[in-house]
């Protein structure tokens, strides 16, 4: 959590956490400020300190209602340094940062750097940066970040926001599942009143449309695959492809907050009119999984248990798993579970790089979601639901949903 941010960055031996760019769809940005119409924006945050946020002062009033400290770019008369500096843009931004960072005491220790933007341009000016300032140590985190680690675990106010956008996505969900039940049945194939096949094109339209009458970003896409892409975990599902009754489709569905803020992430796998026997015994091996897992989740726990534990159900129900071989294709090929917040996928993690820190805390929000994949026998499956533990240590299903396998026509 934030309150946990100086200790994290004492335990790093960093003293200043130094965050760029703007307020929409910039996690480093947004877990300070929320979802604020700041286009052009500097953090500085002192260890012990609050943080303060320089913005442009045709968004003053944005940047005052973030509740932050606020101070003007413009103090700066980038104009100005422009022209001394021979209209060398790259050195008048870096000027502009140089004073900022003065004016904030911070000349000199161990700064590390956030914020998404151009690469290679972030890249230019922490160069610039390092030849003006050079009793700085500009600090450059790789995945296991202070921020990420403070993200791992919620407040109160981050869980309301997130539960938000849950609820909304599964009415979203309800709406595809009243969609598809209303169409008809012909020759095995999902028809609308004219008779024409209803396409996963179609199905993705309306999704999007369903999702911003409700306030949601879709800014990563969805899954919607029918059949055997739904075979390989994160095929999208071709627009053209047509919806066949009793053929599995995973659906999965990961929107977040207008504007870039907390992300929720949500599959089902459905089968319209009724499943065969195949899809229906996948869908129990993968329901077993996810009823075990869920029932044996406690805090204060290493991830990489429930990992294990998921490849050793798989293995037990005769599946191909990671855990034997981790370049499977087939089986169950994936992370049992990630971190979940302003980013889909964040800390704590549960496979491959997964380490000791990743632990299961009160206060973390991560997705469960087991899944098994035979693109050959032209199906894939996969349960998912975002999970919180709560400050008393109980695993809450933050937007429940149910988790039926067939979607009944009503004609």
């Amino acid at each position: 959590m934030k309150s946990d941010l100086s200790a994290l960055m004492e335990a790093r031996n960093l003293d200043t956490l130094l965050v760029m760019g703007d307020a929409f769809h910039n996690p480093p940005m947004v877990y300070f400020t929320g979802l604020a119409h700041v286009s052009s924006g500097v953090l500085v945050l002192k260890r012990g300190e609050e943080p303060v946020l320089f913005a442009n002062p045709m968004e003053r009033d944005e940047a005052a209602a973030t509740g932050l400290a606020s101070r003007n770019l413009n103090d700066y008369n980038y104009s100005k340094l422009y022209e001394e500096s021979g209209k060398d843009a790259l050195l008048a931004t870096a000027r502009v940062y140089q004073l900022l960072l003065k004016d904030m005491g911070v000349e000199s220790g161990r700064v590390a750097v956030y914020g998404q933007g151009d690469a290679g341009e972030h890249h230019a000016l922490i160069t610039a940066l390092e030849e003006l300032l050079p009793r700085i140590e500009f600090v450059g985190e790789f995945r296991d970040s202070v921020l990420l680690a403070a993200r791992a675990t919620k407040n109160e106010q981050e869980i309301a926001k997130m539960r938000s956008v849950g609820e909304r996505t599964v009415k979203v969900v309800g709406q595809v599942a009243d969609f598809l039940a209303s169409q008809q049945a012909q020759d095995g194939v999902l028809v609308d009143a004219a008779g024409q096949p209803v396409t996963v094109g179609q199905v993705k339209e309306k999704i999007n449309l369903w999702l911003a009458e409700q306030g949601l970003d879709n800014p990563h896409g969805l899954i919607f695959a029918p059949g055997a892409e739904g075979g390989v975990p994160h095929s999208a599902g071709s627009n053209d492809a047509v919806l066949r009754l009793g053929e599995p489709i995973v659906f999965d569905i990961f929107p977040c907050e207008g504007g870039g803020g907390y992300f929720f992430d949500f599959t089902r796998t459905w089968c319209i009119g009724h499943a065969g026997e195949e899809a229906q015994a996948l869908y129990d091996d993968v329901r077993a999984v996810y009823d075990t897992i869920m029932g044996e989740l406690q805090p204060d726990t290493p991830c990489t248990q429930y990992q294990a534990r998921t490849c050793e159900l798989f293995a037990a129900q005769g599946h191909p798993t990671v855990a034997e071989d981790p370049t499977t294709q087939v089986g169950f090929v994936h992370g049992l579970a990630h971190g979940l917040g302003l980013d889909v996928h964040e800390a704590p993690r549960f496979s491959r790089d997964a380490t000791e820190k990743d632990i299961l805390r009160r206060g973390s929000v991560v997705t469960i979601e087991p899944g098994l994949y035979y693109p050959e026998r032209g199906m894939g499956c996969r349960i998912e639901d975002a999970i919180y533990i709560n400050p008393e240590g109980q695993p809450e299903v933050l937007a429940p949903y149910p988790l039926d396998l067939v979607i009944p026509l009503k004609a």
